[in-house]
């Protein structure tokens, strides 16, 4: 169904502006930005949909840093577009039912003059993604609810999102991805509606009721240790299940953490996610959202997706227990110094095993930093209910059989 659409994914990723320093200084590090002059809102928010030049993105004119070791530069891992299309086409697909695909749209109306998208009937808007609108539909086959991102392709083809690539890169990238996987702390993605007639592009995804959201006024607006820990739990196993599926999500935070009616978390948004190979997730675009960007991301030409994705964690693990954002400067620049040289200042009456939890996530080392696996054991973490229970997915359900029928 993407046949057509893929002409349009360019090759060349926008890099990180920023040279890798080998080995820390003594003195403050200043990372070197382009733009510091952006408000709060825009450090809390990775929607890009205005930006329309060029150096918005990238800015060549930053002196690398680098000590003249490039072998990492040299030795660039597959795009991660390239990955995933391998995978569709054979097979490598953690689900045990595909999702639905349909090559026709007809936008109707129903009988009280509601709009329509093929069964769906819209109720009303949510709120806005990356990219598209999102809105409440119903089902007229099966009375469900469902969440509609609605897309404009020529708009996406027109929207760079780095030098040689535009942002249809990024939806169909976060739809193949969401074709892959299904884990009960991910959001689903349900059908796929792409008329290659209409410039209209949709993805029905699983609606989920509600999402918390840091207001940044500190304790107050907290969650509290036994809710922000059953948040936590769902996080870790839902991010596990991507990392073991050699996917790291980019931007974890609380706008892409939606709760169910049943308080269960499940993790959304998989538009500037990527797809590596083996152990090899080094990645060199930055990740979404500048407050919640690890250091290693703000200093180096590449970054360990998988740790930047834990440091992710950290941050919305202090945003649930204290209610505000621990390195929010009011420019980039300053939010961005922060993040690589201001230690993380936690309240001294905070339990002692939660201030190691969080110092261990927040490590500036993406080395010394908590891998996942260690947070899932943690003893905070575990509390009265246990450890974090092991997802036994389809692929490994499969690979089970497979080895009895043997």
């Amino acid at each position: 169904m993407f046949d057509k659409t893929l002409t349009y994914v360019k090759a060349m990723w926008c890099f990180n502006c920023f040279g890798f320093l080998k080995r820390r200084n003594t003195q403050k590090v200043k990372p070197a930005i382009y733009n510091s002059n952006l408000s709060q809102e825009l450090l809390l928010d990775d929607d890009d949909d205005d930006f329309d030049d060029e150096e918005s993105f990238c800015n060549d004119e930053v002196t690398s840093t680098t000590s003249g070791d490039d072998s990492e530069e040299q030795s660039r891992p597959k795009r991660s577009e390239d990955i995933l299309v391998f995978r569709v086409e054979n097979g490598m697909i953690c689900r045990q039912f595909p999702v639905k695909e349909t090559d026709k749209v007809f936008r109707t109306e129903d009988e009280n003059g509601n709009k329509m998208i093929n069964e769906y009937v819209r109720e009303y808007k949510i709120g806005s993604g990356s990219y598209g609108k999102v809105s409440l539909h119903r089902s007229s086959a099966d009375g469900k609810h469902y969440a509609i991102k609605a897309f404009h392709k020529s708009h996406l083809r027109k929207l760079r999102v780095g030098p040689s690539e535009t942002a249809m890169t990024d939806v169909l990238r976060e739809v193949f991805i969401m074709k892959m996987i299904q884990h009960p702390n991910i959001v689903n993605l349900i059908e796929v509606i792409d008329d290659p007639e209409s410039d209209h592009f949709y993805m029905v995804l699983e609606y989920v009721e509600d999402k918390w959201v840091c207001e940044g006024s500190g304790r107050a607006c907290s969650l509290g240790e036994e809710t922000a820990r059953r948040y936590l739990r769902d996080i870790v196993s839902g991010l596990m299940y991507l990392h073991a599926h050699n996917i790291v999500h980019g931007d974890i935070k609380p706008d892409n953490l939606l709760i169910t009616r049943h308080g269960t978390v499940k993790i959304g948004d998989f538009s500037v996610s990527q797809a590596f190979e083996d152990d090899n997730d080094v990645l060199r675009r930055s990740p979404g959202t500048p407050v919640f960007t690890a250091p290693e991301c703000i200093l180096g030409l590449t970054y360990r997706g998988k740790a930047s994705d834990t440091w992710a964690v950290g941050i919305t693990l202090y945003c649930m227990i204290l209610g505000e954002y621990p390195f929010l400067g009011d420019t980039l620049q300053d939010t961005y110094d922060r993040i690589v040289n201001n230690p993380i200042v936690l309240p001294k009456d905070l339990n002692p095993r939660l201030k190691n939890l969080i110092e261990g996530l927040l490590s500036k080392d993406p080395k010394q930093r908590m891998a996942l696996a260690d947070v899932a054991a943690d003893s905070w973490v575990i509390g009265n209910d246990g450890p974090i229970p092991e997802y036994m997915c389809w692929c490994k359900r499969k690979n089970m059989e497979r080895k009895d029928s043997e």
